[in-house]
């Protein structure tokens, strides 16, 4: 027994033998590959776009889109960004506290006094959308002797933040008469700058430009340092008019457009991996059904590779039997139900794959490259929720 016992344990050693690793190694289960010089070359490429004398902001929020937002800052920063947008308050402290020092515009909006003096301590541009916010940035910096930098937000078509157009004129001349509060920026946000052309996109997107235009006339004598923007990705990609003083970009930043198509020729490349491990394999007769729901049946004598990652980790449920993963640059189905930690390959066309061979769900591998876009048209939504849905349960690893 004691033979048959020592057998089994060196048959499952060498089966199972890979690359030795600690059980705090991140590549141990799954983990996301984050690649500095893309996000830097990205950056480079953007600005090498812009129409001249048109800055760069770098929209890092979210974590940068799932990429770590002080990863994506430093590298937008050497590439040739000026400039930092933010959605929360606690976004911009961890960047300070990093060490960032760079202009840091807070995209959000903050109702709470106490948030407002945050951001005159950690000198986080707020974006202010009515004279009231403004009056308290004039009261919290009158009272600590300080300067406080201001952006000024206006709607024109989001329906969202912003003040009305017809109080534009007001709010900058009553700013102008503060003390202790400068206007560094007026901008807005455009609505359907990422539509296609046969949707109205253009015309409503044409129609908020027309409207900031008439905006900034409305103020004719607004300071040189007071800088005008309103272009997010898709407008920057699509409308030199839309340029202005500076652009958003966020999505391109990462190595993805909005479009569908191929219109844009930046040679952007994809900053994110999603990689994971397969951590066992499978030999299954045919008919037997896989996974919760038996949503998928195997046809033939079959080899499934369990690979741990799940939708707990953000490959989303609704992608079952839909995507395929690639490994050594080969694409390989998914099959059955997506589970919370764990999702299956029929690896039965790829006898190279062992237990610990790397497979990767989103990103590059070789010539290969799965998209944030393929999975977001498959389930019906956009690349920036894909890139934003990994959790902090995955290790981030940057090449």
């Amino acid at each position: 027994m004691r033979d048959l016992i020592a057998t089994e344990v060196n048959d499952f050693a060498k089966e199972h033998q890979t690359k030795k690793t600690s059980i705090s190694d991140p590549h141990q289960r799954a983990w996301l590959e984050v690649n500095q010089s893309a996000l830097e070359a990205n950056t480079t490429a953007i600005k090498g776009f812009l129409s001249r004398g048109c800055a760069l902001m770098a929209v890092v929020k979210a974590d940068g889109y799932g990429h770590g937002a002080e990863t994506v800052a430093r590298a937008a920063l050497q590439g040739g960004a000026v400039e930092l947008g933010i959605a929360t308050l606690q976004e911009g402290i961890q960047l300070r506290q990093a060490g960032i020092d760079a202009p840091i515009l807070l995209l959000g909006n903050l109702v709470e006094p106490q948030e407002l003096k945050a951001c005159l301590h950690w000198e986080i541009m707020p974006t202010l959308s009515s004279m009231g916010q403004t009056l308290i940035c004039q009261r919290l910096a009158e009272a600590s002797g300080r300067i406080f930098k201001v952006q000024l937000k206006v709607d024109t078509g989001m329906s969202r933040l912003g003040c009305d157009i017809h109080e534009v004129s007001t709010i900058v001349s009553g700013i102008k008469g503060l003390s202790h509060v400068v206007l560094k920026g007026i901008y807005s946000h455009l609505a359907m700058a990422d539509g296609g052309r046969d949707d109205g996109s253009l015309d409503v997107t044409d129609s908020q430009r027309r409207r900031f235009n008439e905006v900034l006339k409305t103020i004719p004598d607004i300071d040189n340092g007071v800088c005008r923007h309103l272009a997010n990705t898709a407008g920057t990609l699509r409308d030199p008019l839309l340029h202005y003083d500076m652009v958003r970009v966020g999505l391109a930043l990462y190595g993805h457009t909005p479009f569908n198509g191929n219109e844009i020729q930046l040679n952007l490349k994809p900053a994110l991996a999603v990689r994971a491990r397969v951590t066992l394999i499978r030999d299954v007769s045919a008919g037997v059904g896989v996974s919760y729901g038996h949503l998928f049946t195997t046809k033939r004598q079959s080899r499934l590779a369990v690979v741990g990652i799940g939708y707990a980790d953000g490959v989303s449920r609704s992608l079952s039997g839909r995507i395929f993963a690639l490994i050594n640059g080969r694409q390989v189905p998914q099959v059955g139900s997506i589970t919370m930690d764990q999702l299956l390959l029929d690896i039965t066309d790829f006898p190279e794959v062992t237990v610990g061979t790397i497979v990767t769900m989103l990103g590059q591998d070789g010539s290969q490259c799965i998209s944030p876009k393929l999975w977001s048209n498959l389930c019906g939504t956009i690349p920036w929720e894909v890139l934003c849905g990994f959790k902090n349960r995955l290790p981030r690893v940057v090449v």
